[in-house]
């Protein structure tokens, strides 16, 4: 009879184990894309990650017969807690085999732990904020998940709801066909805006020219963003990490910025040509030569996926989110790119979903975030 033990991490090779685990029990599956492991390795890097500094957080991994079968993280945010006046817990990078066992021995530790700490509901998969891979994807594991987003086996859903998980709330994704021509509704709209003068939609050619930008679009999302589901405030630290992290790998070609009389950003969106398959070829490593499969698939590719996007509340309803769709599919034609990958969207997110279905724009991707009471 197999036996399982759960240890907490408490060590580099312990960390190591941890990171590199998912890619011992999936590198085979077909439609599992590894995370970028030099993102990974700051992200659990206490020094360089701000955020340890308002969580409190636990590592755990499972063994089977002395084997590694199986990990899963604990976060207590207190600065969201303390926002939102509630007593919540998160799980997040829960991996294992499938196998009931592992799954209840995993979840149960961080449950005891939570309850230990005083916590009434554990949420997940949910990392330090939504910036982090939110969810379980339970629908169309036929397509390459991308980056920033799950990358689970179907069966660990069902694993947390057998351990009396249930539905917190989805996000769907769109896929958009892009059009030619844009459709003259659409042009007729940007016309208008653009006549604006107190407003100017500004393009970069090159990433000297959009780094200035990157901290106060930040500074936007913290005003846009606030009621968001786990959304927590970006300190100053935490935007320059999010930053260096992402300014390597952005296209400036589609990153569309407005800004106002005074230069403030008021909108933007990020868009990113797709990159899952020279992740995947990579084998999730840049160095030495894995940036070159990245470049060589954003060049290939036929999807741009969005990553991200705001519209300052004052301005909204004044054909700013119409400026910078046309802006961005004028961009994507011109690279002969076919379709869109809209990234997360939550389900109540009626706006947004609204402008995704303008476009005939088809759910084809379903991610889900759990809870429990404990």
């Amino acid at each position: 009879m197999s036996t399982i033990t759960i240890r907490e991490v408490q060590n580099k090779d312990d960390l190591r184990t941890f990171i590199y685990l998912s890619e011992k029990l999936h590198q085979h599956r077909n439609n599992w894309v590894p995370p970028l492991y030099i993102d990974e390795q700051v992200f659990f890097d206490k020094q360089k990650n701000p955020a340890y500094q308002v969580a409190d957080t636990i590592l755990f991994l499972a063994f089977q017969n002395n084997k590694p079968v199986g990990k899963i993280m604990g976060i207590i945010h207190h600065e969201y807690n303390q926002m939102k006046f509630c007593r919540q817990a998160r799980f997040f990078h829960f991996d294992c085999i499938d196998n009931n066992e592992v799954a209840k021995a995993l979840l149960g530790s961080i449950e005891n732990w939570a309850k230990s700490q005083g916590m009434q509901t554990l949420i997940g998969p949910f990392g330090f904020s939504e910036k982090d891979p939110q969810g379980f994807q339970i629908e169309g594991f036929e397509y390459l998940p991308v980056i920033a987003t799950a990358t689970n086996p179907p069966y660990l859903p069902v694993l947390l709801e057998k351990e009396g998980f249930q539905k917190l709330t989805d996000c769907i994704v769109y896929k958009i066909a892009i059009p030619d021509p844009i459709p003259a509704f659409y042009e007729r709209i940007y016309e208008r805006a653009m006549r604006n003068p107190h407003i100017r939609l500004l393009t970069f050619k090159n990433k000297s020219a959009l780094k200035p930008y990157v901290v106060p679009i930040f500074r936007l999302v913290n005003e846009t963003y606030k009621d968001l589901m786990g959304f927590v405030p970006l300190n100053e630290a935490e935007m320059a990490k999010i930053a260096k992290a992402y300014l390597p790998i952005l296209d400036p070609e589609f990153v569309k910025i407005i800004v106002d009389a005074q230069h403030n950003p008021i909108a933007f969106v990020v868009g990113l040509p797709d990159m899952s398959r020279g992740i995947k070829r990579a084998k999730g490593r840049l160095f030495p030569l894995g940036f070159l499969h990245l470049l060589w698939d954003a060049r290939q590719t036929k999807q741009l996926d969005l990553l991200l996007g705001a519209v300052k509340e004052s301005y909204r309803g004044k054909g700013l989110t119409t400026i910078l769709g046309v802006s961005m599919l004028k961009s994507a034609q011109k690279r002969h790119l076919d379709y869109i990958d809209t990234h997360l969207i939550l389900e109540n997110n009626l706006p947004m979903r609204g402008e995704a279905e303008k476009l005939k724009g088809e759910i084809y991707k379903r991610y889900r975030v759990f809870e429990k009471e404990l």
